[in-house]
């Protein structure tokens, strides 16, 4: 039985700490499935078109990674797809407290294991809203994402 794996998130852009998650799980998993989730009620800087092809883009000579979007719990997306396990990246010791209810809360919902990786030293600093702050006020933000976001 493969081992299918999602990364979800909203990557309003993808990053180099996403990225570098992303290319470490593939050496774990048989599959990835980047699933891109979808709220309304969020303003993002970047449409969901823009973001799945930042992703498609970055990962195009990756056959076992996939691209998806989904709405609704991360959970039964997971059953949706068949996947066994949340892969999940931690910066810092508060991304480890929020991330670990969120998966003591996904286990009690279902059968789905977490897996848990230290983004590398040099890119725990990187977040999106960091990145969206740079490009908003004119910074250059060209050594924080993938060329693929590299658009403005």
């Amino acid at each position: 039985m493969k081992k299918r794996a999602i990364f979800p998130g909203s990557f309003d852009p993808l990053t180099l700490g996403h990225y570098d998650i992303i290319k470490r799980g593939i050496t774990l998993f048989d599959e990835i499935i980047i699933a891109i989730g979808v709220n309304t009620d969020k303003q993002y800087m970047f449409s969901l078109e823009e973001r799945k092809k930042f992703i498609s883009v970055a990962f195009k000579d990756e056959p076992q990674i996939t691209v998806l979007t989904y709405q609704g719990l991360t959970v039964d997306f997971c059953k949706k797809v068949n996947a066994g396990f949340i892969l999940r990246g931690l910066r810092n010791p508060g991304d480890f407290e929020f991330e670990k209810a969120i998966a003591h809360t996904n286990r009690k919902l279902s059968e789905i294991e977490t897996v848990f990786l230290l983004t590398s030293s040099g890119k725990s600093y990187i977040s999106s809203s960091i990145v969206r702050d740079v490009i908003r006020n004119g910074g250059d933000y060209t050594g924080l994402v993938p060329d693929s976001v590299r658009t403005k």
